[in-house]
C-alpha cells in the first residue's frame, strides 16, 4: 500500500490531482487507514495508463467512459453485458488510435519541413564560410 505522494512521484500526477479525480468520480476513493489514503499497485497501474491516456491527448470525459465499469477482469456478467463493456472500451480506443494517427501525420509533416528547413540553413552557412 501506499501513501498519495508515493503513488504522486510513482505516477507523475500531483496529489491534488489525485483527489481531483477521486472527487470527480474518475478514480474511486482509495482505502484508508488513519484517515490517510492508501493506494494498492492495481490503482497504480490503472493511474498509470490513464497518465498514458491524458499525455495522448485523451479528454478526461472519455477517460471516464473508458473507466466507467472499473476492472472488466473482477466483474462477473452476463457474456452479453461483457461484450458490450469490451465493445464500448474497443470503440474508445479505435477512436483514440485514429486521432494519434492524425497527430503521428502532423508531426511527420512538420519534421520533413523543419529538416528541409534546416539543410537550406546549413547550405547557407556553408556558403557563407566558403566566402570568407
Amino acid at each position: 500500500m501506499y501513501s498519495i505522494s508515493e503513488v504522486a512521484i510513482k505516477t507523475g500526477f500531483t496529489a491534488h490531482t489525485l483527489r481531483y479525480y477521486e472527487k470527480i468520480g474518475l478514480l474511486s476513493s482509495p482505502l484508508r487507514k488513519g484517515g490517510k489514503r492508501r493506494y494498492t499497485e492495481g490503482e497504480i497501474r490503472l493511474l498509470k495508463f490513464m497518465k498514458i491516456l491524458k499525455q495522448t491527448g485523451m479528454s478526461l470525459d472519455e477517460i471516464q467512459e473508458f473507466l466507467k465499469d472499473g476492472c472488466l477482469l473482477e466483474n462477473i456478467d452476463s457474456t452479453d453485458i461483457q461484450i458490450k463493456k469490451l465493445q464500448t472500451r474497443s470503440d474508445i480506443l479505435k477512436k483514440h488510435l485514429r486521432f494519434l494517427e492524425e497527430q503521428k501525420q502532423e508531426i511527420e509533416t512538420v519534421m520533413n519541413v523543419t529538416k528541409e528547413k534546416l539543410e537550406t540553413y546549413e547550405t547557407m552557412i556553408g556558403g557563407l564560410k566558403s566566402e570568407e
